[in-house]
């Protein structure tokens, strides 16, 4: 049975705990992917996933990985159309690291203009072998005739062009605009103490920041083949 709580600053919690395992996974889900984007900023979102793991104002990008690593767990995260999630899975005694982890991503990354540059060829080097594979390059052609006209048509990872024109102001100001408190969601199952899980949150996702009003989708029209 899973439960739901809602922290101060409005993040949502969903939880579930599961009294036979010994390890748990911690799940930052945010309301943002390649359908809230633009040609001109297209695949922003996947691109603040990879600079998310390039060090914060305490964590050198090895340090990230290195704590992880130290106790065996991992660390990860993945864009969609829809939202983007960070995640953590580690043995149940290691949930405060996987909880101030995750925070200090969130809230503190640094986006190194360095960083940002190097990680902008790594990505183009995605794109580029991502369109050199026949067999995922057809599913985005299919999505890119399907949703004609509406932004569920652009690709995650955006396109040679529009990654080479993203700027550290742009994605400042899209995080200022969609990693608020009220379009996230924390997710955690497995083994942990229920009474102090919803505390730790607070302690560490106590930030708040300002809540933009979005805009509701209008209903994308399927175009067919």
């Amino acid at each position: 049975m899973y439960n739901r709580a809602t922290l101060k600053n409005g993040i949502r919690v969903i939880y579930e705990y599961i009294p036979y395992v010994k390890s748990v996974s911690v799940g930052v889900w945010v309301g943002v992917g390649s359908r809230y984007e633009t040609p001109a900023n297209s695949g922003i979102s996947h691109f603040i996933e990879h600079m998310l793991f390039k060090g914060t104002k305490k964590r050198s990008a090895k340090d990230i990985a290195e704590e992880m690593d130290f106790y065996g767990g991992q660390i990860n995260a993945f864009t969609s159309k829809e939202y983007t999630c960070f995640y953590t899975k580690t043995l149940d005694t290691h949930l405060d690291l996987s909880v101030d982890l995750l925070s200090d991503m969130y809230y503190n990354s640094v986006f190194n203009p360095q960083d940002i540059e190097t990680e902008r060829k790594v990505i183009i080097e995605e794109i580029n072998m991502y369109e050199d594979s026949p067999e995922d390059l057809v599913h985005d052609l299919l999505i890119e005739k399907a949703w004609d006209g509406d932004p569920l048509a652009m690709p995650i990872s955006g396109t040679v062009e529009s990654v080479s024109g993203i700027t550290r102001d742009m994605i400042l100001s899209y995080m200022d605009k969609f990693y608020t408190p009220q379009n996230t969601v924390i997710a955690v199952a497995g083994s942990f103490d229920e009474e102090k899980l919803i505390p730790l949150l607070e302690e560490k996702f106590n930030v708040l920041r300002p809540s933009y009003n979005l805009s509701p989708f209008s209903i994308p029209e399927f175009k067919g083949g």
